[in-house]
């Protein structure tokens, strides 16, 4: 299936109609009808990228994302790991070691919603 087709198909998931989806998202009708016909290689790059944020879809592979989690946090948590993985097995610890450290203090503690989770 290729990056337009899995668009087209996330974008009638969502929305009623292309129409509806192009209009919500201020794009000509006929530019987005156009680039999932044709293929989105043309498109701009911001407005894929904002498209995919819309409906929650990666935008390198377009596989979709948490539906509880924005684009940007999940960009964010790739960069942490990018990071993380250059580290060596006593960086790693050093950083877990922080981290846990962080998570006991108020002033670090994220306010409302708990997120969960896994234990490494």
């Amino acid at each position: 299936m290729t990056k337009a087709e899995i668009l087209k198909k996330e974008i009638l998931r969502q929305h009623r109609s292309v129409r509806q989806f192009a209009l919500e998202m201020g794009i000509p009708y006929s530019t987005l009808v156009t680039a999932l016909e044709r293929g989105i290689e043309g498109m701009a790059y911001g407005t894929v990228i904002k498209m995919c944020d819309k409906l929650s879809l990666n935008p390198v592979d377009f596989s979709s994302l948490e539906r509880d989690t924005s684009l940007g946090a999940q960009l964010l948590e790739n960069r942490v790991m990018q990071y993380y993985v250059k580290l060596n097995q006593s960086g790693r610890d050093k950083v877990l070691v922080l981290m846990d450290d962080f998570t006991q203090i108020d002033k670090y503690k994220v306010k409302g919603k708990k997120r969960k989770v896994d234990e490494v």
